[in-house]
């Protein structure tokens, strides 16, 4: 058997191994456990099954085809944290929800690329990226992130704003943003694709060169059992999100934690285990193209998608969520933004900046711990 099929079985027995979680956790909350052990129990089985539906993900891609394919990862990349987000938001936890939006904005932006870069860094003197992409998600996330920083700055700017108004500007928001998220996958995907295939032709040279025998070369994935791999994690990761998100404020509250450090910090670690694996597994191969690609992609996902879809099912399901983020939230998104568009300007890394980044992570997240609310 070649020497990385053994890999591959390894890190997927590491996957599998971990499942074991889902069964524990499911026992601890039909056994009325300590709600800290019942959140850290359904935290670990959440991430297993994150990373089986982002492989799942990649191997029906394949079959399908780049262009579907890519369609499947814009649509299916941050799958567990809008499953996560739609349990909180069912159970009134809105505060929490909104925290976590910008904290995956913001832990894809620093805390991923900053470990992909002082990782690949550290193997690698020099590592290089398509500018032109990174320039093109950076312009993209500043809108995002202009729309919505507007409904806080309405609020701040104003004697007396009425909910309502916030609510409708929320929603009109939304709608646009979801457009525009339409109109980036029509450029990614049809009119500029070659921007964005450089990454993936990249990492099958690599694997095709170093890693897959002939044979390899030719099978391709069984599309029915990753189809059905696909479904029993979605479905399993919406099963466990609902112990997750129903031991949340209990647990956090035993731990001394605000809704604003949980959602920040904490939810988006759980949600976002697939990202890290994907984004920091191709930076030590020499593949910062898909490395950025996934990190400021992701963080657009959220912005673009996850976000809108969160405030019009709030407003369906009587659960009013809106973009009237806390200012301190917004002020963090912003220098997250700015930093990760500063260093990815220049379409080289190295580990110092992977260094600088994961810093900015660290101080914002003292300052979040440490914030009132």
């Amino acid at each position: 058997m070649p020497t990385s099929l053994k890999n591959i079985q390894t890190k997927d027995l590491i996957s599998i191994g971990l499942l074991v979680f889902v069964p524990i956790a499911i026992v601890a909350q039909k056994l009325d456990w300590d709600a800290l052990i019942v959140f850290g129990l359904s935290a670990f089985a959440i991430i297993p099954l994150a990373i089986w539906l982002s492989k799942a993900t990649e191997e029906i891609a394949v079959v399908l085809g780049p262009s579907i394919g890519g369609l499947l990862n814009a649509v299916f990349g941050n799958a567990t944290e809008l499953i996560i987000g739609l349990v909180a938001l069912k159970e009134g936890l809105v505060d929490i929800v909104k925290a976590s939006i910008t904290g995956t904005i913001i832990s894809n932006l620093l805390l991923v690329m900053g470990l992909s870069m002082l990782l690949g860094g550290l193997r690698y003197k020099e590592q290089t990226f398509q500018p032109m992409a990174a320039r093109v998600n950076g312009s993209t996330m500043t809108l995002a992130v202009t729309a919505i920083v507007l409904p806080a700055m309405v609020i701040t700017t104003s004697n007396v704003v009425e909910q309502s108004a916030i609510t409708n500007l929320s929603i009109f928001v939304a709608v646009i943003l979801i457009i525009v998220y339409g109109f980036t996958l029509l450029f990614s995907l049809k009119t500029h694709s070659y921007l964005y295939d450089v990454g993936v032709v990249e990492l099958e040279d690599n694997v095709s060169e170093d890693e897959v025998t002939e044979q390899d070369k030719h099978s391709k994935p069984n599309l029915n059992l990753w189809v059905g791999v696909l479904l029993v994690a979605t479905i399993g990761i919406a099963f466990v999100s609902e112990i997750f998100v129903g031991a949340v404020e209990e647990a956090t509250k035993g731990l001394g934690l605000t809704p604003l450090f949980t959602g920040v910090i904490l939810l988006p670690l759980v949600g976002g285990a697939a990202e890290y694996v994907t984004a920091v597994r191709v930076a030590i191969k020499n593949n910062m193209d898909l490395s950025v690609s996934v990190a400021m992609g992701s963080s657009l996902l959220v912005a673009l998608l996850v976000a809108p879809i969160l405030v019009l099912v709030g407003q369906v399901i009587g659960q009013p969520m809106d973009l009237n983020f806390n200012l301190f939230e917004v002020v963090a998104v912003i220098i997250a933004v700015v930093i990760a568009n500063l260093i990815s300007l220049d379409g080289r890394s190295n580990w110092l900046e992977g260094m600088l980044l994961l810093a900015t992570y660290a101080v914002l997240g003292a300052a979040f711990y440490f914030h009132p609310v």
